[in-house]
């Protein structure tokens, strides 16, 4: 999923070079009311045109061309590298930009200053929701596949004692690469999960998608009989299609890809279908598994990857001056959601009661960041709004934190300007032990931090040897699990395209 967005990121650039490589003259910001008309008559024309020369070289994704086709980019991102500074905290100067432009006739606005104007995010951050009766979402159910572990206690378990699941890729000879580890499942089974004909054809991260999606349904107690008394027209699953259907389930059955953040917009999503009244039941989450040549060769190509393969456990840091890029993971991650009374009138253990959450997106630049993190502060605070949570009451957060030099600051600083001022909070990173699980980064961590509050001890940050010198650490969990008693815990995800989720959850009460 996170993969595919890197591709989509190089197409729209390849697509606006094409646009503008013959002659890109086009303002937008500078057209005058006196000549729109025209302008946009001739600008249609000269965007069919254009279409029809790169359609025969990028069929099968007319609505990609169209829409990079109706933009000019600005210098900032023809100048800048096509790595994220903020979700893997590389960047490069020296980027080729193709083609040669011919200067306008017309005055305009420097593109990159039309860029700023056009983006230019609200500063009113939304009020607090007033409380209304509505449909309350529980969890009732989980299942995992990580490279610490298959199942949610041991999973968590291995987190709280600090266990590293980096090791050496084994799945492919990565002698040629400058990275050569990952957070790898060494041991997986479909046995009794996954019927061995469709386990030898199907790709590995819709296997995981599948172990973990049933074991969440056996671990909410969903047995053949349970299944047989649902209405499966108010069940649904939002996960990725190799579950779609699933069961004979008929309620909402669709996938959702936002790159890193995919997991949390499918939680969320699910979420709201039960509080709308759409479904009673919903299975969610994410899975990927890219460690593979073409995923492990992409990111090294973005240069986003930690080389410390001398020492592998130690390669994933968090907001430690000594961090060198993020250590790619695989697995899946899945809950099962549930509408309060549905659940209780079947009986289900209720984990923790998913509060709400909310998405954003930067609307600045294809993989780069707001220079200043408006669009986390504002997911944030839309999160905290939409689901009546007051920013005191949150005090824990799972954080995305990739463990690159500029993501890791940039949310940081984030958070405490939103929750700087509660002196219980406390921030961790599960990726420190896991590596970073892309698409099902958010649904793993979301796993971890129902975890959390149904034990009461928050899991360490490892790795955290030399902070960096603007982080305080006594916000930051230290080198060994410490309890806390959660009231609210935020879990975060941000991907690229500049997706942005936040979501909440509580102790049921």
């Amino acid at each position: 999923m996170a993969a595919s967005s890197v591709v989509c990121s190089w197409l729209v650039a390849a697509c606006m070079s094409v646009a503008c490589e013959k002659d890109s003259s086009i303002s937008m910001m500078s057209t005058t009311s006196s000549n729109s008309s025209g302008l946009s008559k001739w600008a249609a024309r000269r965007r069919k045109r254009t279409l029809a020369k790169c359609a025969p070289h990028l069929s099968g994704i007319p609505n990609l061309v169209t829409s990079c086709l109706a933009f000019q980019p600005c210098d900032h991102y023809q100048k800048s590298s096509h790595v994220s500074e903020f979700f893997f905290g590389f960047g490069s100067g020296n980027a080729p930009v193709h083609g040669r432009r011919r200067k306008s006739h017309r005055p305009a606005a420097h593109s990159g200053e039309a860029m700023a104007i056009a983006v230019q995010p609200a500063t009113d951050m939304p009020k607090k929701k007033p409380p209304t009766k509505q449909r309350r979402v529980v969890v009732t159910g989980m299942g995992v596949e990580t490279p610490l572990g298959h199942d949610p206690d041991v999973f968590y378990n291995n987190l709280l004692e600090g266990v590293s699941g980096i090791s050496e890729i084994e799945a492919f000879d990565c002698s040629q690469y400058p990275t050569k580890i990952a957070g790898e499942i060494k041991s997986f089974s479909t046995d009794g999960w996954v019927a061995p004909k469709l386990s030898k054809r199907m790709d590995r991260f819709m296997l995981y998608m599948l172990t973990a999606g049933k074991k969440a349904l056996a671990d909410g107690g969903i047995t053949d009989d349970v299944m047989d008394e649902l209405n499966k027209t108010r069940c649904g699953v939002l996960i990725g299609s190799a579950m779609g259907g699933m069961k004979g389930w008929m309620g909402p059955n669709y996938s959702i890809s936002t790159a890193c953040a995919t997991s949390n917009f499918c939680i969320l999503n699910a979420a709201n279908h039960i509080i709308r009244g759409e479904a009673d039941v919903m299975l969610c989450g994410g899975s990927d598994a890219v460690i593979i040549p073409i995923g492990l060769g992409g990111f090294v190509a973005c240069r986003a990857l930690s080389q410390r393969n001398n020492d592998p456990t130690k390669a994933s840091r968090p907001w430690d001056s000594g961090r060198d890029g993020f250590v790619m993971g695989e697995g899946a991650g899945v809950l099962l959601l549930e509408e309060l009374e549905h659940a209780k009138k079947r009986g289900a253990t209720i984990y923790a009661e998913f509060l709400g959450g909310s998405f954003t997106c930067d609307a600045y630049h294809m993989t780069e960041p707001h220079p200043e993190g408006t669009g986390v502060i504002l997911c944030i605070e839309k999160a905290l709004a939409q689901s009546g949570v007051s920013k005191e009451d949150v005090n824990y957060i799972n954080a995305h934190a990739t463990s690159t030099p500029a993501g890791d600051l940039k949310e940081y600083q984030a958070l405490i300007r939103c929750f700087g001022q509660n002196p219980e909070l406390k921030i961790n990173s599960t990726k420190s032990m896991i590596g970073h699980l892309l698409g099902a980064a958010g649904a793993v961590e979301a796993v971890a931090t129902v975890q959390a509050i149904r034990m009461g001890w928050v899991h360490p940050n490892i790795n955290l040897e030399n902070p960096d010198d603007i982080v305080d650490t006594n916000v930051l969990v230290g080198p060994t699990k410490e309890r806390l008693s959660i009231k609210v815990a935020l879990s975060n995800s941000f991907g690229f395209g500049g997706h942005n989720s936040s979501i909440l959850f509580a102790p049921f009460q």
